[in-house]
């Protein structure tokens, strides 16, 4: 992926950085917006995949509206110029000062996922003379069949209103003053590369909207969420998530009405293949049967490997040495500060330049001072 002329720049600067290929970034925009306009549908970039500002402005560009998960998300992206109109604000804990700047903002739906947080922004609405469009987050008990850290959909995690709560959730509906019904909210999970689980979260939504309007609830908003999945092992094979078969299985498989408008929040599939985390490696330690390669990369800058048991894909850009197995680490005071283990690399030493793949989506956007270890800068290809 990286040519010589890259590497010798990489050489140049002052590690870690993030390295963000904009051209690449925008390939795979244009993929996932001409699925978009064949089927008609909506997306809602997902700003906690990244949010940097050159991304967003490039993302908000191709037209997609924005999907947070905070009040500071919100606020970030009107300030970045997404519609309002186009915005939507989902997770399980809105602060009374974060449904305010969404309200003052006139975004287009709350995701809810409870009783009581409708009610409290019924109270908070009418407070200031305002209507709140909201759309209902279903859990529909789907095992995404990912990581259990990112697995959203099932009955036992926390997120979303499950079946036997409907009645209940329409009775608080009706008894509002001020909340508008928009429709319906799902989201699986994250990394799904199994398709079957799109088939049957849609095959899922159509009954659970049939419900919604056997009971009066006119469903004229059905957001499927994200969670499409990439491929850390062979990002230059793959650069770019299968989006043709994804919407085509959605289409297929999930019924629309005409009134009806179907929305998507795509994140990690748009912007993780675009960014790299460039490091140096520190020094090289021989501990008993097995050697280290500590980077001064750590997990403060991707955390994905400690928290999920992530594994991207790791290469030495500077030699062709033969090849060796390395325990790749950080610098970081924590034995959980380790890349990947076992690594069959080119002979590696002080001074190498290290890439980490894949790390455009929950990279950057985690990265943390602890140890008051400096956040890493990012660049851009072009």
């Amino acid at each position: 992926m990286f040519g010589s002329k890259t590497v010798e720049i990489f050489k140049e600067i002052e590690t870690p950085f993030y390295y963000y290929d904009l051209a690449l970034l925008r390939q795979t925009l244009d993929k996932y917006t001409a699925e978009l306009k064949k089927y008609k549908y909506h997306a809602h970039y997902a700003l906690k995949a990244n949010a940097n500002s050159r991304i967003l402005s490039i993302v908000k560009s191709y037209g997609f509206g924005a999907d947070c998960v905070s009040g500071n998300e919100v606020k970030l992206a009107l300030d970045s110029g997404f519609d309002p109109s186009m915005t939507v604000y989902a997770g399980v804990g809105k602060s009374d000062k974060e449904i305010k700047i969404a309200l003052e903002g006139n975004i287009f739906s709350f995701n809810c996922e409870s009783i009581p947080e409708i009610q409290i922004i019924d109270q908070i609405a009418g407070s200031m003379g305002k209507k709140a469009s909201i759309s209902l987050r279903i859990n529909p008990d789907i095992d995404a069949h990912t990581h259990k850290y990112i697995t959203t959909g099932r009955s036992q995690d926390k997120f979303g209103i499950s079946h036997w709560m409907f009645d209940d959730v329409i009775h608080a509906l009706n008894s509002c003053k001020n909340i508008h019904f928009a429709g319906l909210h799902f989201h699986v999970g994250s990394q799904i590369t199994d398709y079957n689980v799109f088939k049957m979260l849609a095959l899922r939504v159509n009954e659970i909207v049939a419900r919604f309007e056997e009971k009066e609830m006119r469903v004229e908003n059905i957001n499927l969420g994200g969670g499409l999945g990439v491929d850390y092992k062979n990002p230059d094979e793959n650069p770019i998530s299968d989006f043709e078969t994804y919407f085509s299985i959605i289409n297929k498989n999930l019924r629309q009405e005409p009134y009806q408008q179907v929305h998507f929040e795509p994140g990690r599939a748009i912007v993780c293949q675009c960014g790299t985390l460039i490091s140096r490696v520190l020094y090289v330690k021989v501990g008993r049967g097995k050697k280290f390669a500590i980077l001064d990369a750590g997990m403060n800058d991707l955390i994905r490997p400690a928290l999920y048991q992530a594994v991207h894909k790791i290469e030495n850009l500077t030699s062709n040495g033969r090849k060796m197995r390395y325990d790749v680490v950080g610098p970081i005071c924590e034995s959980s500060d380790r890349f990947v283990k076992n690594l069959l690399l080119p002979e590696t030493k002080r001074g190498d330049i290290m890439a980490i793949r894949s790390a455009g989506a929950y990279g950057q956007v985690m990265a943390m001072r602890y140890n008051q270890k400096d956040i890493a800068p990012e660049y851009y290809s072009e």
